[in-house]
């Protein structure tokens, strides 16, 4: 009843900054990661990927590690087999504007890590 009262001053809520909306960073994807390809589970995912077929437009170079413990920077990934043992689990779209970024498979590992500026 009181704080409803009209004759009351407004409670003071602290300050908060507004925060800026973020989306996916693909520089900061490593480790194990899953590619999901049913759009059924696409809200599931950490976030939407196109796979080039050139390296020339491809925000990520990544090349696929076989050792889980080898994929410790930026475009070293470890493809898993099932979502639960992964670290990232990724939609793989066929279409480019419904992506987050864009991918190229290098077979280069020196070549791997990210491009985006």
């Amino acid at each position: 009843m009181l704080a409803l009262s009209p004759f009351q001053p407004a409670p003071r809520v602290p300050f908060v900054a507004a925060t800026q909306p973020v989306g996916v960073e693909p520089c900061r994807i490593y480790g194990s990661v899953y590619l999901e390809t049913d759009p059924r589970r696409k809200n599931y995912c950490f976030g939407t990927l196109y796979i080039e077929a050139e390296d020339t437009f491809a925000d990520v170079l990544v090349y696929k590690e076989t050792n889980k413990l080898f994929a410790d920077k930026a475009g070293l990934w470890y493809i898993t087999d099932s979502p639960s043992f992964a670290d990232y689990s990724l939609f793989v779209t066929p279409q480019r504007n419904l992506a987050d970024f864009a991918i190229y498979f290098t077979k280069v590992r020196s070549f791997a890590g990210c491009r985006q500026q």
